[in-house]
């Protein structure tokens, strides 16, 4: 048997000096007793594979809004893929491969709804303003409980790593640091394959610098971008990429801004306005009735306040649980008999 005491000796002895190691973590904000068979990232890796958050994940948009077919990705593809790639990358440099992976799953735990359509009308109308890196930490750290009523309680690490992938500030391991731009590679990426098979562009609209550049396939793409990272990062106490993969990076998002996420086949400004009218709906609806919310949301009002909860609630919804509450309580439904029951009333002279 390998027990954790084995596993952290075997980090320090083999992992690159700038790799962060489960024993010297900085802790939980709550101490527990270490496992005996895992490190503390292990540990956390599997919390967050084990949460409900992570499996909403399945039914919440990337780019495209509910879109027809099986292969388009959504948030937990796109998750996938970042750790993926961010593994990939902390392997070659002999950095912790589970503190990787755990910031990498946990790192979309807090996306709305609806993409970033969903984050940026709730920003609007959340008077605290909304950013989904911020929720995602709110969710280890306050929403997620297990049965016997205890958060996640992440390590320092993973906190940090899953509140900074995004924004100014940068996490303060290498680890944190590799999913941080491994998210980059994976959404420009995925989301180019995505555009194309849904007829939105062609791979020869790709601009002609970038694929001479990155390689005009999708795994091309990818294995220069990680490859690039991994050159420029060998030996460092940071993670960075070489200039020109960044300039080739920035100009394939610059193209997929102009060409796919601001084309009007994909915006669809008619139901953007739709989701808008449903996201705001349910946020006053339960602002108002907050005694509807259910338990593990009203239990937040007595410290955080109403609007808090409420906004908790509707980040933590999938796209189709949002539609389908909608219908419930907006759409007037038909009236029906009930089973087995009589109708008594006198409808003489309607028709």
């Amino acid at each position: 048997m390998v027990l954790r005491e084995e596993l952290e000796k075997r980090e320090h002895e083999l992992l690159s000096p700038y790799a962060c190691k489960a024993s010297d973590s900085r802790g939980r904000r709550l101490p527990e007793k270490p496992d005996k068979v895992r490190t503390a990232f292990q540990r956390d890796r599997d919390r967050i594979i084990h949460s409900k958050a992570l499996r909403r994940l399945m039914h919440k948009t990337q780019v495209f809004l509910s879109p027809e077919g099986d292969h388009f990705r959504t948030r937990l593809t796109h998750t996938l893929e970042v750790a993926q790639i961010a593994r990939t990358i902390s392997r070659a440099l002999n950095l912790n491969e589970d503190l990787t992976e755990a910031i990498a799953l946990g790192h979309d735990l807090g996306h709305t709804p609806f993409g970033h359509n969903g984050e940026i009308i709730l920003a609007k109308h959340h008077p605290q303003g909304f950013r989904h890196n911020e929720q995602s930490l709110r969710i280890v750290d306050v929403i997620e409980k297990n049965t016997r009523n205890r958060t996640m309680n992440l390590s320092e690490e993973v906190r940090d790593g899953i509140v900074n992938h995004t924004g100014q500030a940068k996490p303060f391991t290498l680890e944190g640091q590799v999913v941080r731009l491994s998210d980059r590679i994976a959404y420009i990426n995925h989301d180019i394959d995505d555009a194309i098979r849904g007829k939105i562009i062609r791979g020869r609209d790709i601009p002609k610098e970038c694929v001479e550049f990155l390689g005009r396939e999708h795994g091309e793409r990818i294995n220069t971008l990680v490859l690039d990272v991994v050159k420029n990062s060998d030996g460092k106490d940071s993670i960075s990429q070489s200039e020109d993969a960044t300039y080739y990076m920035n100009r394939l998002r610059d193209f997929m801004f102009e060409r796919v996420y601001q084309n009007p086949e994909v915006k669809q400004n008619a139901e953007l306005i739709k989701i808008g009218h449903l996201i705001v709906s349910l946020y006053d609806y339960y602002l108002e009735r907050t005694e509807l919310l259910p338990d593990e949301y009203r239990d937040l009002i007595i410290s955080d306040g109403p609007a808090e909860a409420v906004k908790d609630y509707i980040a933590g919804m999938t796209d189709r649980y949002a539609i389908n509450l909608y219908v419930k309580l907006f759409v007037p439904s038909g009236w029906k008999l009930e089973s087995g029951g009589r109708c008594d009333a006198d409808f003489t002279g309607i028709i």
